[in-house]
C-alpha cells in the first residue's frame, strides 16, 4: 500500500507550502498510530513520486519531525518512526507536551503531593528567604503505559493556587496560574539507576539511566520551579541543535 493510501493524499492547491502539508500529515499519522515506532518510510524518490511533489519537498518535510524527534535517520538504512523519544533540549516543554506531540499517551502516578517550607539548599536554588512555603511533586512519568521516568519537583507556592491543581501538567497549571517559566537552565548527568528507582521504573539497579535537573525561570527572571528526573537511559535520548556563531 502506498504511503499516500495510509495517510491521505496533500492539497497541492492549498495555500500552506507543501512541506508544512507533508509534515502535518505525517505527525497526525503518527499521533493516531497509522504509522507506528521503528514503521520505515519509504525512500524519497519514492514519496516524492506517490505525494507528486519535489525531493526537495519530501527532504524539507522529513527533516522538520527528524528535528521534533518523530523521526529518525539510520545510515544506509532509511528513515523510521522513532522508537525511543528524543527531546530537544532546545525547546522548554514538559513531560506531558513532549509524549502528546509524539503521539504518546501521557500519564503520572503520583507518589506525593506535598506542601512545605523551603529547605536550604532549595533556598539558595531558588532565591527565597528561609521558611518560604513551597509545593513538591513526586511522580512516576509514563508513555503509551510504559515507566519512563521518576521526577521530583518543587515549586514556589506563590505560583499555584494549591498543591491540589496539578493534575497532569505542572506546567499546564502554572500556566493557569500565570506563573509558566518562559526559560530553563538544565544539566543532563549519566547516573546508574539505585534500587528503590528501579523498582519504580520496571528496570534492574545500576542500569544505565539520565539524570535531568531544571531550574524554570519566569519572565520577570525570578526562579520559579526545580526538577530533578530520573530516567531509563534505554528509552529517552536528548538532543540539542548546534549552530555555527559565525
Amino acid at each position: 500500500m502506498l504511503l499516500s493510501e495510509r495517510i491521505g493524499p496533500i492539497q497541492t492547491a492549498a495555500s500552506a507550502p507543501l512541506y508544512l502539508q507533508l509534515q502535518r500529515a505525517l505527525r497526525e499519522a503518527i499521533q493516531h498510530k497509522i504509522l507506528t515506532p521503528e514503521d520505515a518510510l519509504p525512500p524519497e524518490r519514492d514519496m516524492a513520486d506517490d505525494f507528486n511533489v519535489s525531493r526537495i519537498t519530501v527532504r524539507k518535510a522529513l527533516e522538520g519531525l527528524v528535528s521534533e524527534g518523530l523521526l529518525t535517520r539510520r545510515q544506509g538504512a532509511g528513515t523510521f518512526v522513532a522508537s525511543r523519544v528524543e527531546k530537544n533540549f532546545s525547546k522548554l516543554t514538559c513531560f506531558t507536551e513532549d509524549m502528546i506531540s509524539r503521539g504518546r499517551s501521557p500519564h503520572s502516578e503520583w507518589l506525593a503531593k506535598m506542601e512545605g517550607a523551603v529547605t536550604p539548599e532549595e533556598s539558595l536554588t531558588l532565591g527565597l528567604s528561609p521558611s518560604t512555603p513551597v509545593y513538591r511533586f513526586h511522580r512516576i512519568r509514563y508513555a503509551d503505559g510504559a515507566p519512563m521516568a521518576v521526577e521530583y519537583s518543587t515549586v514556589a507556592a506563590f505560583a499555584l493556587p494549591s498543591v491540589e491543581v496539578v493534575d497532569h501538567s505542572l506546567y499546564e497549571a502554572m500556566a493557569a496560574a500565570g506563573y509558566r517559566p518562559v526559560r530553563a537552565l538544565q544539566r543532563l548527568r549519566a547516573v546508574l539507576i539505585t534500587p528503590q528507582h528501579a523498582t519504580l521504573l520496571g528496570v534492574k539497579a545500576k542500569d544505565a539511566g539520565l539524570l535531568v535537573e531544571r531550574r524554570g525561570f519566569l519572565k520577570d527572571g525570578r526562579a520559579v520551579e526545580i526538577t530533578q528526573s530520573y530516567y531509563r537511559g534505554d528509552t529517552y535520548d536528548f538532543v540539542a541543535e548546534l549552530n555555527d556563531p559565525a
